[in-house]
């Protein structure tokens, strides 16, 4: 397909038929092993770093889909306060030609390009889970909703940790696609105050 000269209006297009595709589908269909269709998501940061992203399948299992977005954490954190957020993380499919690359499941790509509310904020990478991730996951066990900042979880220095949490509800579309709504029940609007949307094209 031959892309049209406005890049933001490719990705309004995009953003529009993947989330009518994705809400018109039964909400209970079964997904990959590893998630659910009701999730806990965090995303969490140093006050200066960069924002991480965490969907598990309960508040004790590890994460089934951890990545480090481009995004600095003040700056979602304005977004946030400024009402509805969509992120949007798209990646490629593999090429046809490429007999060397095995089939993966949508949350193991390894990199992403990411979007916030319609605009490009780099580029998200997929990692594994260190013992700081563990600790932070450890100190909001028992959150299922909130956010709040954490004390330096490594020690004297280590600068506090700011987070949200709160369950997702995820629909699958297809193999290459999938979105997380966030359940809200104090959202007077009736709908999700944010959005994540993973998409491979």
């Amino acid at each position: 397909m031959k892309r049209r000269p406005s890049a933001v209006a490719v990705l309004k297009l995009k953003w529009a038929l993947a989330s009518t595709a994705l809400t018109t589908i039964h909400k209970t269909k079964p997904g990959p092993p590893g998630l659910g269709p009701r999730v806990t998501g965090t995303l969490y940061g140093h006050r200066k770093g960069h924002v991480q992203l965490a969907f598990q399948d309960g508040p004790k299992s590890g994460p089934a889909f951890l990545i480090e977005l481009a995004t600095p954490t003040a700056g979602l954190v304005r977004e946030m306060a400024s009402g509805l957020v969509r992120i949007a993380l798209e990646c490629d499919r593999p090429r046809p030609n490429d007999d060397d690359e095995k089939p993966r499941r949508l949350v193991d790509e390894p990199t992403w390009r990411t979007y916030c509310n319609g605009r490009k904020r780099g580029f998200a990478s997929r990692r594994d889970c260190g013992p700081s991730d563990w600790k932070v996951f450890k100190a909001v066990e028992m959150v299922s909703m909130g956010a709040g900042v954490l004390p330096g979880l490594d020690g004297p220095g280590s600068g506090e940790v700011m987070y949200m949490r709160a369950g997702f509800e995820r629909v699958v579309g297809s193999k290459d696609s999938e979105a997380y709504y966030m359940i809200n029940p104090d959202l007077k609007s009736g709908g999700p105050e944010l959005s994540i949307y993973l998409l491979r094209v």
